[in-house]
């Protein structure tokens, strides 16, 4: 070939890569071969751009020029960007996404702080401030989402559609919050000294509703409320509480009920009780009066067991794993799959849960939504406080299904026919003479459709529960299970939008390689004997130098005899021994996984192109046949 001709080949393959590039870019054409679908827009999502009335503008702000931005903010601002562009072609014309780069000191920057968003570093701190977040607009109505960041990348659609959704509503629903949990977050706790951050649950709640408390010793339930989610009440709720929470319920407002047996947050929070050997107080929750009167068989008393769904967790400091059927690792089999709430769920996790049955009133319809196989059976929730891990599933008979959350609807008779119990005056003592109030007639049944979602278990809302521990090291929110989505969708199902239930979290594009990380944790293992080892004899030279050197003195004169202060200095030496060698040991951990690592970077490195050299190889042999 001539020298010309070779020039032009080159020129026209170079130009047809480009072209092909352009074309992969913008046409509308898409291939989501990751497994579970993170590039491809869920229907939900395809349903509610459809709904727009008013057009929707959406800006997404990225400081992509800042100083000292990490290389993961700019691949995820990409796929960020990526998404947005299949809302607005979904959106047929209804959506404008703008990008805006906010420059340090310009418009765009003031144009950012305007719109609520928060810098992810301190400008004051004297670094270029990196915005990164989304603001959108319908008419006259904001919303924003002031931090965007690649740890919840798993929730990235769902953060996007409710943001779309949030600006085409006037005002936030409000949801009322009764419990003794400290599911938003303790500000200052005198025992420990220290805040504790609320859980991921209330955070999901409040990005849809406003969150109101709701005092254990109200009266009245605020008729501005639009839901109400009561979660492992008090054991000693006021009568006039529950006579509340009946007229709300029975005035068509929807109620979320969260009861546990066995609250580990509780359980964890002090000792067993010094007589009759019963748990720490708030270990369990029930309202016996309302139930019974809705038709719910409840037993505080009792815990639900699966032997086909037990969780293996570790039972012991020496590493033994056991299989324990109290704590349920519960698949799609086991929710409704018709049910709106659980039709997209696939797996749960419920810690030491309890159980219910109901024998609906007329009028009322029930429908399980997450119930155990048959192998599930019913324990006493005292006997385990005495009973080894791996025994407890020896103890446990199956029974049969067992129902853990479920949905009662109708219309409800109340459970407190006589009207509202009567609250004695506050100086009742003082004159026995004193007559009752007269008691407050309220409703007496359902004005219309009356909602309660029913779950016997609240340790499933914690984040320890929701998130894989291997990811939350690395600072990824990965959940390991739906518990999150089962909570957002609860609460969607009663007093949100229909069209957010099948948007949840999904996989990330950028996660920790899991074979690595097992790698490593055998390498951790195979050192963690020998350090366990070396720990405890220095602990006990370490102790035998502390007696010896308080023998040295005594009445503050100096005592120390010769054989004494050898012993001292041969303690001594051994000390610095041990430390050497813990050094060493550690030494030793660290170079293996740097060696494990230096090996997939060159097995990375080299797998492209050999793969590349063999087919050339092959293609020239072949070319020449």
């Amino acid at each position: 070939m001539k020298p010309g001709l070779k020039a032009l080949a080159i020129v026209l393959l170079f130009t047809g890569l480009v072209l092909v590039n352009y074309l992969a870019a913008h046409l509308p054409l898409r291939l989501d071969a990751t497994a579970e679908k993170i590039y491809t827009l869920s229907q939900g999502t395809r349903d509610l751009l459809g709904k727009l009335g008013e057009p929707v503008t959406v800006d997404l702000y990225f400081s992509k020029d800042a100083g000292g931005l990490p290389i993961l903010y700019k691949d995820y601002a990409d796929r960020v960007e990526a998404m947005l562009h299949q809302y607005a072609r979904a959106a047929g014309g209804k959506l404008t996404l703008n990008i805006v780069n906010p420059k340090a000191d310009t418009p765009e920057e003031e144009k950012a702080v305007a719109a609520g968003l928060q810098p992810h570093n301190d400008p004051e701190s004297g670094a270029e401030p990196i915005y990164f977040g989304l603001a959108a607009t319908q008419a006259d109505q904001r919303a924003v989402l002031p931090q965007l960041t690649p740890e919840r990348e798993q929730f990235l659609e769902y953060d996007l559609s409710q943001l779309i959704y949030t600006v085409q509503q006037a005002d936030k629903k409000k949801l009322g919050l009764l419990t003794s949990l400290p599911l938003q977050g303790v500000p200052f706790d005198m025992m420990s000294g220290r805040s504790t951050p609320g859980q991921m649950v209330t955070k999901e709640w409040e990005r849809t509703y406003t969150l109101e408390t709701v005092s254990a010793d109200t009266d009245t339930i605020p008729a501005t409320l639009d839901a109400l989610a009561i979660i492992h009440p008090p054991a000693e709720l006021a009568p006039k509480t529950q006579y509340a929470i009946d007229q709300f319920l029975l005035s068509g407002k929807p109620v979320f009920l969260a009861l546990d047996p066995s609250s580990q947050y509780f359980k964890h929070q002090g000792s067993q009780s010094p007589f009759m050997g019963g748990p720490p107080p708030g270990v369990t929750s029930d309202l016996p009066v309302l139930l019974k009167a809705y038709g719910v068989d409840y037993n505080s008393q009792n815990l639900v067991g699966d032997l086909a769904h037990s969780t293996k967790v570790r039972a012991s400091r020496n590493g033994g794993v056991t299989d324990l059927p109290t704590w349920l690792s519960l698949d799609r089999d086991s929710c409704n799959p018709t049910a709106q709430v659980t039709a997209q769920l696939k797996s749960f996790l419920f810690i030491e849960a309890g159980s219910f049955s109901v024998k609906p009133a007329e009028g009322v319809t029930f429908t399980p939504l997450i119930q155990t196989s048959d192998q599930g059976g019913d324990l006493q929730a005292a006997s385990l406080q005495f009973t080894a891990p791996e025994e407890i599933g020896r103890q446990l008979t199956p029974s049969g299904k067992k129902t853990i959350a479920g949905l009662l609807q109708g219309k409800f008779k109340t459970a407190f026919p006589a009207g509202a119990p009567a609250t004695p005056p506050a100086d009742a003592d003082k004159k026995p003479d004193t007559p009752a109030p007269a008691k407050t007639l309220g409703l007496t049944e359902s004005k219309a459709k009356s909602t309660l979602l029913i779950v016997t278990d609240t340790d499933w809302m914690f984040d320890e529960y929701i998130f894989d521990p291997d990811y939350r090291q690395q600072g990824i929110l990965a959940p390991r299970n739906d518990n999150l989505a089962f909570a957002a969708n609860a609460l969607d199902y009663l007093a949100g939008s229909s069209d957010l239930l099948s948007i949840r979290g999904k996989g990330a594009s950028l996660r920790p390689f899991k074979v690595v990380v097992n790698m490593e944790e055998t390498a951790r293992k195979k050192y963690d004997q020998q350090l366990t080892a070396l720990e405890g004899r220095l602990t006990e030279v370490q102790t035998k130098l502390g007696e010896l050197q308080a023998k040295k003195t005594e009445g503050g004169r100096l005592v120390a005899t010769p054989e004494i202060q050898k012993a001292i200095d041969d303690f001594r030496k051994q000390q610095a021994g041990l430390k050497t060698e813990q050094r060493a040991i550690r030494r030793t951990l660290r170079e293996d996984i740097d060696a494990l690592g230096r090996r997939l970077l060159w097995i990375n490195l080299l797998t492209t192109p050999l793969l590349v050299g063999a087919f050339g190889l092959w293609f020239q042999r072949n070319r020449k046949r």
